[in-house]
């Protein structure tokens, strides 16, 4: 039982493959050698990755002009988000890629035919998984690999990502307050009950969601389930969409409710959304649905050490810490004072 639930606890939880270039990604040294081939096993391996929402990018010490040249000839250029290729070292690369990606560096898997390289990364990231090219296909058939479920979103992350490189840069191109340049994206957010359909991607978000959960705690799709059709629970899947195409669902919300009290049992958003405020939007929007149901609104925190910007969601929001039992946090919001929805939101809900 302990191995299968260790199991569980490491399904899917490769985010983001960085891959070598020089005998890992083509046989040969580009620098020595001048002409490469790809390797045809590696291709397939990325483009079935992808398919399975696990993102991609490149650490590699070598001319970038160069080694970028072959990489586009290979036709595989677009699977690349924010590669790095320079002489820097590897576990630097590695720590740019997971900042840029946002994404934690046990999220990511280093693939390298050298020991040296994977041991330098191994040394400065410990969290990150480190694949040695030789035990690629053995790697690819571990549970690290592997998510449970392929949702939509999980099918459009890296168009997803595309997306927020655009938005990236022409945030970076524009000239005017955030409030101005949040105006112009027309974003929307939405707000719904949960529906069966929207369960495989709900237990994906607590899976893969650590920086932006409430708890840290992760739900399976039966449990959602149960959870969803109890009577005193109102699970909630948040949406965001904007002028250049849709994040997909990327928050859940879950609150236990009684006659009195209302408790916020999660709430988790995706670390995609951080800087556009969809946290404050949706418990702001909460606080006026307890209090218009007459009840108080409480939340469980747990301090897991990597959730420091929910506890700052919370705090902005206007909760106080009630009660505590070493990191486990229960606060009480404050329901007078609510800030209205931000001129530059639509929000819409069930």
């Amino acid at each position: 039982m302990g191995d299968e639930l260790s199991e569980e606890k490491r399904r899917g939880r490769v985010k983001c493959v960085v891959w070598d270039l020089d005998h890992t990604l083509w046989d040969g040294v580009l620098l020595e050698d001048g002409a490469v081939t790809v390797k045809p096993e590696v291709v397939d391996a990325i483009h079935a990755l992808d398919g399975l929402g696990i993102l991609h990018s490149i650490a590699s010490k070598n001319e970038h002009e160069a080694a970028w040249a072959q990489v586009e000839k290979a036709g595989i250029a677009d699977r690349f988000l924010y590669p790095q290729i320079g002489w820097n070292a590897k576990s630097h690369s590695v720590q740019q890629i997971a900042k840029k990606l946002n994404i934690g560096l046990d999220a990511i898997a280093f693939v390298d035919d050298q020991e040296f390289e994977r041991a330098e990364v191994a040394a400065a990231c410990p969290q990150v998984v480190c694949v040695d090219t030789a035990d690629l296909a053995e790697a690819l058939r571990t549970p690290e690999f592997r998510p449970r479920f392929v949702t939509d979103e999980s099918r459009l992350r890296r168009e997803m990502y595309l997306g927020q490189i655009s938005r990236d840069d022409e945030e970076e191109r524009f000239v005017g307050t955030s409030e101005e340049f949040l105006a112009q994206l027309k974003l929307v957010v939405r707000i719904e009950t949960a529906a069966r359909d929207d369960l495989q991607r709900a237990e994906e978000l607590t899976v893969r969601t650590n920086q932006l959960n409430s708890t840290g705690r992760t739900y399976s799709y039966d449990d959602l389930d149960k959870l969803r059709t109890s009577g005193d629970h109102l699970l909630y899947v948040v949406t965001l969409d904007d002028r250049f195409g849709s994040y997909g669902k990327i928050g859940l919300v879950l609150i236990e409710t009684s006659e009195k009290i209302w408790h916020l049992r999660l709430l988790l958003m995706s670390c995609r959304v951080m800087s556009r405020g969809v946290g404050t939007i949706v418990l702001n929007h909460l606080l006026r649905q307890a209090r218009d149901a007459g009840v108080e609104l409480h939340a469980d925190l747990v301090e897991t050490g990597r959730n420091r910007m929910m506890q700052i969601a919370y705090a902005f929001a206007g909760f106080r810490e009630i009660g505590r039992d070493d990191r486990q946090v229960t606060l009480r919001a404050d329901l007078d004072a609510i800030p209205p929805v931000p001129s530059y939101v639509s929000l819409l809900t069930d």
